[in-house]
């Protein structure tokens, strides 16, 4: 990836209501914090279509609100065949959204789909849990593991650009 071209970044978790649109916010955030958002662009989207249009969980927003992050317009979307094809890195929140996403991924996209926490060994974790039936403790935690993730991402996409 150069940064002559804008690199497509997607996040993905079940219903695209908690992690993924959370990491969708943080990832911008701090792409804007490093002059970076007019090279990077990101978006979220769940392996499922049940909350299709829903704003993110109001515990979601609560956590990430109170870290200064901002989700107007963020709306859960499914995942779609033409997302494999947009997107330069797509980021599976858990083991199990990339078990999914390898398996409906078109072979020559394969290389794309990354584990989330992949660029944070520090988290001494593979999976971001998914906190919607905790309590905003559970959030927070969650939102720990995505900052994690996100500085690792942006630190290891400045560095291969």
């Amino acid at each position: 990836m150069t940064k002559t071209k804008p690199c497509r970044v997607l996040m993905v978790c079940t219903g695209n209501i908690c992690r993924s649109p959370s990491a969708e916010v943080v990832l911008r955030h701090m792409a804007g914090d490093a002059g970076l958002s007019d090279w990077i662009s990101v978006d979220s989207a769940g392996t499922a279509d049940w909350h299709t249009g829903e704003s993110p969980s109001r515990l979601a927003v609560v956590a990430g609100q109170a870290r200064g992050y901002d989700f107007t317009g963020v709306r859960a979307r499914p995942l779609e065949a033409k997302d494999y094809q947009e997107f330069d890195l797509i980021l599976p929140m858990d083991e199990g959204h990339h078990a999914i996403l390898t398996k409906a991924c078109p072979a020559d996209a394969r290389n794309k789909i990354k584990m989330f926490l992949e660029m944070a060994p520090q988290a001494g974790r593979v999976d971001v849990p998914d906190p919607y039936y905790g309590d905003i403790t559970d959030y927070e935690y969650a939102l720990d593991l995505i900052e994690m993730g996100c500085r690792g991402w942006i630190n290891h996409l400045q560095e291969t650009a």
